[in-house]
């Protein structure tokens, strides 16, 4: 009975991004959340919003799937 699942050493090797993938996930995640940082502390006029838009970016760059090269 086969499953259909590849081994867990060609999964790896396939699915890990590289790391000029990576560095563009999280480049692409801290603007997001700048923009995000941004228009939140524009509509509250509270500054303190800025770095807690730039966290969540580096939160959501963390989780998010690699972009494609």
């Amino acid at each position: 009975m086969n499953s259909g699942l590849k081994p867990r050493k060609q999964r790896d090797q396939r699915e890990t991004p590289s790391p000029r993938a990576r560095r563009k996930q999280f480049i692409v995640a801290l603007v997001i959340g700048a923009v995000v940082g941004l228009v939140i502390a524009a509509l509250t006029q509270f500054w303190l919003w800025l770095p807690a838009g730039l966290a969540m970016g580096l939160a959501t760059g963390a989780i998010m799937k690699p972009p494609a090269e």
